[in-house]
C-alpha cells in the first residue's frame, strides 16, 4: 500500500482485494458488479477511448518522472536492419549493406549514454521503439555503457516484442501510435534517424513537421546515412517546388558515423 497518500480515504487496492474474495453468487459474477477501474472489458469499450488515451499518456509520464529522467535522445530506425553478424539472413542485399548502421546506432547510443551517466542517468537517456533492428542496437549501446535506456513498444501483429536490452523498468507498451509518438518527443533533446521503412518515415516527418511549424523547439536532428536518405527522398526537389522552404533543409543534418553525430550535437547552433 502507498504510504504517501495525501488523503484519508480507503485505498482502491484494498477494495480490489476484498472484491476478489467476495462470495460467489449470481450477483457478484455479473459484469455490472465489477469495480469499473478493475474491469478490463469495461475499459475496452468504445466509449472509454478517451480514458485509455489518458492512461497511455499518464503511465509512462509518471514512471519517467519517478525515475527522475528529464531529457532523452531519440533513436528512430528500421526494425528489419540486421546486426552485421546476422546480415546473411537479411531479405535483400540492400538490407545487408545497411547492417553497418546497426553498429553505428549501437556506438552512438554507447557514447551518449556515457554522457548520460554523468547526470546519474537523468539527462540524455536513450529512447527507442524497443523492438529489433536499429532499436535493439540503440538499447544495446546503452547497456554496453552500463546505463539505462527506454523502450516504447507497441502491440503489433508481428515482430514488435521488446528487445532484451531495454531497461525493464523503462519498457512501456502502447496501443495508440499517436500517444507513443508524443512520448518520444516530450523530453527529446536530440533526434537521430537511421534508415528504415514506413514507420521510420512517419516518425521522422512528424517530428520535422513539429519543428518546422514551431510546435516544437528546434533540436539537433540527425539523419544517419546521406546516401540512403538522398536516394529515397529528393529533398532539393521539395524546396525547388516550393512545398518546403530552402531554410527547412537546415532543420536536419546528414551524418554517417556515431562520432560525426556527437560532434553535430555538441556544435548545433542554439
Amino acid at each position: 500500500m502507498d504510504d504517501h497518500r495525501k488523503h484519508p480515504f480507503r485505498h482502491s487496492d484494498q477494495d480490489r482485494e476484498v472484491a476478489a474474495h467476495a462470495p460467489d453468487t449470481p450477483q457478484t459474477r455479473a459484469p455490472a458488479y465489477r469495480l469499473p477501474f478493475d474491469d478490463a472489458d469495461f475499459l475496452c469499450r468504445p466509449e472509454l477511448r478517451p480514458v485509455r488515451l489518458q492512461l497511455e499518456l499518464l503511465k509512462p509520464e509518471m514512471f519517467l518522472e519517478e525515475r527522475g529522467i528529464n531529457s532523452t535522445v531519440v533513436l528512430f530506425g528500421g526494425a528489419r536492419i540486421p546486426e552485421p553478424a546476422k546480415k546473411d539472413s537479411a531479405r535483400t542485399e540492400t538490407l545487408a549493406r545497411l547492417s553497418s548502421y546497426y553498429d553505428q546506432a549501437r556506438e552512438f547510443s554507447r557514447l551518449m549514454t556515457l554522457k548520460s551517466l554523468e547526470s546519474d542517468s537523468r539527462e540524455n537517456v536513450i529512447v527507442t521503439g524497443g523492438g529489433p533492428g536499429v532499436m535493439e542496437a540503440g538499447n544495446r549501446g546503452a547497456a554496453d555503457a552500463g546505463g539505462v535506456s527506454i523502450g516504447l513498444n507497441i502491440v503489433l501483429p508481428h515482430e514488435q516484442a521488446p528487445n532484451e536490452y531495454v531497461t525493464p523498468e523503462l519498457c512501456f507498451n502502447f496501443h495508440y501510435f499517436a500517444i507513443r509518438k508524443m512520448h518520444f518527443l516530450m523530453r527529446a533533446k536530440a533526434v537521430a534517424v537511421f534508415p528504415g521503412g514506413f514507420g521510420t518515415l512517419d516518425e521522422m516527418f512528424e517530428s520535422l513537421t513539429l519543428i518546422q511549424t514551431g510546435r516544437m523547439e528546434r533540436i539537433p536532428f540527425l539523419l544517419f546515412g546521406r546516401e540512403f536518405w538522398t536516394n529515397i527522398i529528393n529533398w532539393k526537389a521539395l524546396a525547388e517546388a516550393g512545398t518546403i522552404s530552402d531554410g527547412d533543409l537546415d532543420l536536419f543534418r546528414f551524418v554517417d558515423t556515431a562520432e560525426q553525430a556527437i560532434e553535430a550535437i555538441e556544435n548545433w547552433p542554439s
